[in-house]
């Protein structure tokens, strides 16, 4: 006989056998109980939930001829032939394959004629969100006045795409994700029916990888027993599987993160590569180990939402006093935004280390809470008399950028020529108007009069390799172009520019002398 998957030879026959979705089944049981049956019910939630499985119970239940407290007796003739998928009165329709009019206009002839067996005829209509606006408008006049011995089960995982119109006619059970202990529960039952030796380490990871699926769980589970078959599994079997990493792993990679130490991390990233382990997982496990440090940030009343062994549970909570729960926000804000793209992404490993760049290096991301963790760390420095080194070309420190101090004096801006002084102050616009490259040598650049007051000399802050006169041109015609200010520009780096006594134009005197904002971007 062929082999039979653990989350099909385990699908539970009656509601008693149904773990985690108790505020449905006593719901069901109690309308079955009472005589009080609808005709047409929509289950919504989350995959491997138990949607089907309980519509299918249900479908033996109404047709049960006798029934046990809701539950189906399981030894009648309709519940032998619907547990083996031969009867009439049953039928399971895949609205992802069957989602035109036609297929729905056949449901609809069909349901005029009384089952020839038992009491009910059951649709029950999977994944019904992908049925076509034409195949929702037939539907709905037979969910409108169905015959009396018409029941139909609508399932989905994605409710917000169906009509209102639909939405209404039908009693609505949110099926919940299932708990850990739930899930971990279940996998040790069958288990020991199968009599697979497993620890429970090992079915505890299985449990939260399976994100409150339980068709999930089983079917990872059938995964890692098929790998070391014949062998007791255990906690690092399901690692190497399942391409996880072990939760040591990551306290040693947050110390070096929290140390900025980028090339132990990198490296610790090469070594987890190195043992096969799926990126994707990684960061996703990741996410939930520093979600963790951030609930132990809050106090110990916390320590109850995390499944964690008491061992682990006081080295994480030395880890979350290592950085303030801003930093830890910003980390999760970080690598959340990465769960969300390494998913479609050719280079799975060129985007984690970009974002493990950015968590140790927070001036290379100019957002409000880097900022706020680069304040925090030069107040750390401060506390312990420690000098902040001056940033030095090609040094770990972000290099700051200054626009040039020429050795002359100072003029004053109100001497300056009126056309002069109308492209200065508007030169930001201007710079924003040019090429990329343009736009990022020209910050922060220095400007002084021409001998012959016909223009401006600007002084970039370092020594580009550009095209002077090119680069002069530009500007030219980007002026002219979009300003309508025709002015003779000159551009000097602080290595060609030879007039540097000369006198030059204070920017902050200029802001002064006009009434407007003159915005300079860093």
């Amino acid at each position: 006989m062929s082999y039979t998957a653990l989350y099909r030879k385990f699908r539970p026959a009656e509601f008693s056998d149904v773990k985690g979705q108790d505020h449905i089944v006593t719901t069901l049981k109690n309308q079955i109980r009472a005589d009080r049956i609808g005709h047409a019910y929509l289950f919504c939630g989350t995959r491997g939930t138990g949607k089907t499985t309980i519509a299918k119970i249900f479908a033996k239940a109404v047709n049960c001829e006798h029934p046990v407290d809701g539950n189906p007796c399981g030894e009648c003739a309709s519940c032998r032939s619907i547990a083996a998928g031969t009867s009439m009165n049953v039928i399971e329709i895949d609205a992802a394959s069957n989602n035109g009019v036609d297929n729905i206009r056949e449901i609809r002839d069909e349901v005029a004629y009384s089952p020839t067996e038992g009491r009910y005829k059951v649709y029950i209509i999977d994944e019904v969100h992908m049925l076509s606006i034409g195949a929702f408008n037939a539907l709905l006049k037979t969910l409108e006045e169905p015959p009396s011995y018409v029941i139909f089960i609508l399932a989905t995982t994605e409710a917000n795409k169906i009509p209102i119109t639909i939405l209404s006619r039908c009693q609505r059970y949110d099926f919940r994700r299932i708990t850990v202990e739930t899930i971990a529960g279940r996998l040790r039952d069958l288990m020991a029916k199968e009599q697979v030796e497993v620890e429970d380490r090992a079915l505890e990871y299985v449990a939260k990888a399976a994100d409150g699926s339980m068709r999930d769980a089983l079917s990872l589970l059938d995964q890692c027993i098929a790998f070391y078959l014949g062998q007791r599994l255990t906690y690092d079997h399901v690692l190497d599987v399942l391409g996880a990493v072990d939760m040591d792993v990551f306290s040693g990679f947050f110390r070096k993160v929290c140390a900025r130490d980028l090339k132990a991390v990198i490296q610790e990233l090469d070594q987890i590569i190195l043992q096969g382990r799926e990126l994707s997982q990684f960061v996703t496990d990741f996410i939930w180990y520093l979600r963790n440090l951030l609930m132990l940030e809050n106090g110990r009343e916390m320590e109850a939402v995390i499944d964690a062994s008491d061992e682990n549970l006081e080295r994480m909570r030395e880890e979350a006093r290592l950085v303030k729960p801003q930093e830890l926000m910003r980390y999760i804000r970080i690598f959340s935004e990465l769960s969300g793209q390494i998913r479609y992404a050719t280079q799975k490993r060129v985007m984690v280390e970009m974002a493990l760049v950015k968590l140790c290096r927070p001036a290379m991301e100019p957002n409000y809470d880097s900022i706020l963790q680069r304040l925090s760390e030069l107040e750390k420095r401060m506390e312990q008399g420690i000098p902040v080194p001056a940033p030095s070309e090609g040094g770990g420190q972000e290099e700051k950028r200054e626009a040039p101090q020429p050795e002359g004096q100072k003029i004053s801006a109100g001497l300056l020529p009126a056309d002069t002084r109308m492209f200065l102050d508007r030169f930001q616009e201007i710079r924003k108007k040019t090429g990329s490259w343009a736009r990022q040598v020209l910050k922060n650049a220095g400007y002084r009069e021409l001998p012959d007051h016909s223009g401006v000399q600007i002084i970039l802050c370092r020594d580009y390799a550009v095209d002077e006169q090119a680069l002069a041109e530009e500007i030219q015609q980007t002026a002219a172009e979009e300003f309508q200010m025709k002015i003779r520009v000159q551009v000097r780096t602080p290595q060609t520019d030879t007039d540097s006594k000369e006198p030059w134009i204070d920017m902050g005197e200029l802001r002064d002398s006009i009434d407007m904002d003159i915005e300079i971007e860093g």
